[in-house]
């Protein structure tokens, strides 16, 4: 019987340091299956420069999986390379396919400074130098010494980056690229050229780099035999690198590997234009689409609703959107804080949740709430609608975006998921109804909301045809009554 995939985001930016991810993962594969998640995004299971407190993506030892002692700590923040490799088998044990998050484009935490030549460019446009020629403290000598050249000895210095962000000798930020370096080419154009990010910045055109990302690539799969990757920040890196370095390290699997790559733009022609240019090696957060839901509930109703999913990636390349509500990165006082208000929530998850196209990603954040942050858990809602995903969300889909508050969608269910179909409604603004066809299968029955915002049923006619309600603000999910 064919499924709805749904994967989850298993961290928050504000989990305690506690080392204990990994074991929480573990014990909650079972339920983690049950609710009907068949994919697993970890977070970077390497050693971060903050050794414990490290998220994991201030790189420091991609080698280092929590068994050196180095940066302060064995474990991550996570657990240890026992604990990670353990949840990743009881997640496969769960019919749960597992995405390790792969943080390529830069390093942090050096062992030691160097001497090198360089220029400061200007960070607004990375295009233009603005100093001459001089000598800088950089720190980008990686020796690992805690873990002694197991599994690699590869060193890295200097010349392994285009630059970095900070002068030891003089105690400076600022945008430093190393003498004879350029920034990779065919990278994201903000600030002129978006090469670099953060820390010393990995150059992608050394032959020696290159070749060590596909070692450890292999390594890495053989390691965990996971089913597939997140990848970090994929528009500070040269397009070519990822359709290369995944060709490769495919050669040690026998499973096809699913990828998903984080490119943080609002502009959907961007993510298809990257998509072409990898050669749809990876499918795309659908970032445009998190910021219609955000700019939907903060919008006093004043939002047009019908347009909700104009100019996203779930809209112009379906079959490549990885569709969000929130993330790590969205969180209240992250980055790119964006955190989409509470009585917008039901909406937005019912509309990636309930909805034919795309892979819905829902975020732990939500689902066991942020203590951190005095964020509230959804469980109760998220376990609802994963089990009208998992058991009703099939079938062809009708869309009744014909109101700039009220919008409306159906799933006319299908012979394989017995009693499948559904109808919803939703409101930015004032309650009201919808009247929409729910298809010949579902004709001659009774449908009540089980959200439980609405007490009361609605009969659908032989024809399907039935009247739909929402209240002020709400989103009803309607489903047969048996």
């Amino acid at each position: 019987m064919a499924r709805n995939h749904t994967m989850m985001q298993y961290f928050e930016w504000y989990l305690p340091s506690d080392s204990t991810l990994w074991d929480k993962l573990t014990k909650e594969a079972k339920h983690l299956e049950n609710i009907g998640i068949d994919v697993v995004w970890m977070p970077p299971a390497y050693k971060g420069a903050g050794g414990v407190y490290d998220t994991g993506y201030g790189v420091y030892d991609l080698y280092d999986l929590g068994e050196f002692d180095q940066k302060g700590s064995i474990p991550t923040k996570y657990g240890t390379k026992d604990g990670y490799l353990n949840a990743i088998r009881t997640l496969r044990e769960n019919n749960i396919k597992v995405l390790a998050d792969i943080v390529l484009n830069h390093k942090m935490g050096a062992d030691e400074t160097e001497e090198v030549l360089a220029v400061e460019d200007d960070a607004q446009n990375r295009n233009y130098t603005i100093t001459e020629t001089k000598l800088i403290r950089a720190w980008t000598k990686y020796n690992f010494t805690g873990r002694a050249d197991k599994y690699s000895s590869f060193k890295w210095n200097w010349t392994h980056f285009h630059g970095i962000d900070w002068d030891e000798k003089t105690s400076k930020a600022a945008i430093y690229k190393f003498y004879g370096k350029h920034w990779d080419e065919n990278v994201d154009k903000e600030n002129g050229n978006f090469d670099y990010l953060m820390g010393a910045d990995v150059d992608l055109n050394n032959f020696d780099v290159v070749t060590e990302f596909k070692t450890w690539g292999k390594w890495y799969l053989n390691l965990t035999n996971v089913d597939g990757f997140r990848l970090d920040a994929v528009k500070h890196i040269r397009s070519e690198f990822f359709p290369e370095w995944l060709e490769e390290i495919k050669k040690v699997s026998e499973k096809e590997l699913y990828s998903v790559g984080e490119y943080w733009s609002t502009n959907v022609d961007t993510l298809k234009n990257y998509i072409d240019k990898t050669n749809g090696c990876m499918s795309l957060f659908d970032v445009p689409l998190h910021y219609n839901l955000f700019r939907a509930s903060i919008s006093n109703g004043e939002f047009n609703m019908s347009s909700i999913f104009e100019g996203t990636l779930v809209e112009k390349m379906p079959e490549k959107a990885v569709t969000f509500v929130d993330n790590h990165d969205t969180e209240p006082e992250q980055a790119l804080e964006s955190w989409i208000l509470d009585w917008f929530k039901p909406h937005a998850y019912s509309l990636i949740l309930l909805r034919k196209d795309g892979i819905p990603c829902i975020f732990y954040g939500d689902y066991y709430g942020i203590l951190e942050k005095n964020v509230s858990s959804k469980k109760n809602l998220l376990d609802n609608l994963l089990k009208v995903r998992k058991n009703f969300a099939y079938g062809m889909q009708v869309d009744y975006f014909n109101d700039n508050n009220i919008i409306g969608f159906v799933r006319q269910g299908d012979d394989e998921h017995n009693n499948s179909g559904l109808a919803v409604v939703m409101t930015d603004k004032d309650g009201g109804s919808i009247e929409m066809n729910v298809g010949k299968r579902l004709a001659n029955s009774v449908f009540y909301d089980c959200t439980e915002n609405i007490e009361k049923t609605v009969y659908v006619d032989n024809e399907g045809n039935g009247v739909f309600y929402c209240k002020d603000g709400s989103c009803s999910v309607w489903i047969k009554k048996t």
